[in-house]
């Protein structure tokens, strides 16, 4: 930790299996809970735009509305809610992009072992927990009082006592209570309940008989996770250690070059395979590549195919998790021709997802190799955290060629020089350009002159853009030199056509 960042890295097996990252004046306002006010009703979309003070305003669907008695099948936004309404909402998306914090009136708030749902109702148990432990749960929470809400009992209840989770949900009323009286009392917009830190969120989350240490190498974040452990689970609290190691703690473990890795499309595998990932508008599709793995001895081909696909089917759920990576996916295995391979290959990432605190769905694999898939996503990974949209490319991936610049480049100098121009003629362009115009013995340059009938002077200015010129002529009689600047067609496919502009 530092004063700019707090970063988090869950290590599983001495490989890096999860990075977050929250900078100082942008952290997740995932879990914030609002007293807003309606924007907009959008009844096309059965949505409504809430202002909550952040800027954008958040989004909340119809389905998202709570409406006692109300069937969600015979909802409509119109009905529910109209302009300049004041109600609470909870962010379960941080804004992204161009959209604002996707929002819903169905709070939760979550303690140590339960999740109060003050507007819901019946108690769920985690699926992660095995059947006797969740009949045990149960018939502990059937006992609690709820206050008319809903439960939820987390994983991390395992072995909890009737004592702790009552505890547990006792805090969590009061806090609804606050959260309540708070309410009545501010006007709109105004932030209710703040979510904690990405710090005391892992602790709180995911920190139970399965976790052999935490490491902090910050006192005050030390002293802030001990004594929140001390109020919930006091017997966790001497499995978070202060690191005092000479080397960085994040550099000691691995982390900061598993955090440089998420910057770089390709993911080398053991075998000599790789993983291509590269994102688009509406997926992120990830590649998976033999490479140098082509088996040893008398391997068949498709054992050897089906060794890579299976070996990438972990890293790519490694590799989603590390990433944060969200929304609809596909992953191109490598294709198999036998249906039982491919079975094999679904079960392997199946199994690699069980580790996976994001929701999923995936789609058996097709007889093309591709896999579909969709994961939960709430926030920015650490590449949308740590980069912005290159300038000269804009976030494309690519940019114009010199060699394109240096024909556009002549065809303005054509056009500027013109068939009345005295000789000789300077022209001042990038480096790059002047290379081009120059190379092979001057002959795109003495096209030029001969097609004009002047003699032109290059001068290299490393100043100008790669497609532009400018233009002094000689000899015209004015003290000061005629300047002309063109403006060659930009990177962007969507720009008007390049035109001349005299100064």
């Amino acid at each position: 930790m530092d004063r700019a960042e707090t970063r988090v890295a869950i290590v599983e097996d001495g490989r890096v299996a999860e990075v977050q990252i929250e900078r100082r004046g942008k952290a997740s306002v995932v879990g914030h809970i609002w007293k807003g006010r309606v924007e907009s009703v959008l009844a096309g979309m059965e949505a409504a735009f809430i202002d909550v003070g952040i800027g954008k305003s958040g989004f909340l669907h119809v389905d998202d509305v709570v409406a006692m008695g109300v069937p969600k099948r015979k909802r409509l936004i119109a009905d529910l809610l109209k302009k300049g309404d004041q109600i609470i909402v909870q962010a379960v998306k941080d804004p992204m992009g161009t959209k604002g914090a996707r929002l819903t009136q169905q709070l939760s708030l979550a303690g140590r072992f339960l999740v109060y749902v003050p507007f819901g109702d019946g108690i769920g148990i985690s699926k992660r927990l095995d059947d006797d432990e969740r009949h045990r749960l149960r018939d502990i929470c059937k006992r609690l009082p709820t206050d008319g809400g809903g439960i939820i009992v987390r994983t991390a209840a395992a072995g909890a006592s009737a004592q702790e989770l009552a505890r547990d949900l006792a805090s969590l009323n009061l806090l609804w209570k606050a959260i309540r009286e708070r309410a009545d009392k501010v006007d709109t917009p105004a932030l209710l309940y703040s979510e904690a830190d990405s710090s005391l969120k892992v602790i709180r989350d995911i920190l139970n008989e399965t976790v052999d240490e935490v490491l902090v190498d910050d006192p005050r974040q030390h002293e802030r996770i001990t004594g929140f452990l001390r109020r919930t689970s006091p017997e966790m609290a001497d499995r978070v250690r202060l690191y005092e190691g000479d080397a960085p703690l994040l550099e000691a473990h691995g982390v900061e070059a598993a955090i440089r890795s998420t910057l770089s499309r390709r993911v080398p595998l053991a075998s000599g395979g790789s993983l291509v990932i590269d994102d688009t508008e509406a997926m992120t599709v990830i590649d998976v590549n033999s490479g140098k793995n082509v088996g040893r001895g008398n391997t068949q081909l498709e054992a050897t195919i089906t060794r890579t696909n299976l070996e990438a089917a972990e890293e790519v759920v490694r590799q989603l998790r590390l990433r944060d990576i969200g929304g609809i996916i596909v992953i191109d295995f490598i294709d198999m021709d036998d249906a039982k391979n491919r079975r094999a290959v679904t079960k392997a990432l199946n199994d690699a997802l069980e580790s996976d605190r994001s929701r999923t769905f995936v789609v058996e694999i097709s007889p093309l190799g591709l896999v579909q898939m969709t994961r939960q996503n709430i926030s920015d990974g650490a590449r949308e955290i740590m980069t912005r949209a290159c300038p000269a490319c804009g976030g494309q991936g690519f940019v114009v060629s010199a060699e394109t610049h240096a024909i556009d480049a002549e065809r303005q100098i054509r056009l500027l020089i013109g068939a009345s121009a005295e000789s000789p003629v300077t022209v001042a362009v990038h480096p790059e350009v002047a290379d081009f115009l120059q190379a092979d013995g001057n002959a795109a340059l003495s096209d030029i002159e001969e097609d004009l009938g002047v003699s032109i002077v290059l001068e290299r200015d490393g100043s100008m853009a790669q497609g532009s010129a400018r233009i002094a002529g000689a000899g015209t009689g004015s003290s000061a030199a005629r300047r002309t600047r063109a403006r060659s067609r930009s990177t962007r496919s969507d720009d008007v056509p390049a035109e001349a502009v005299a100064e």
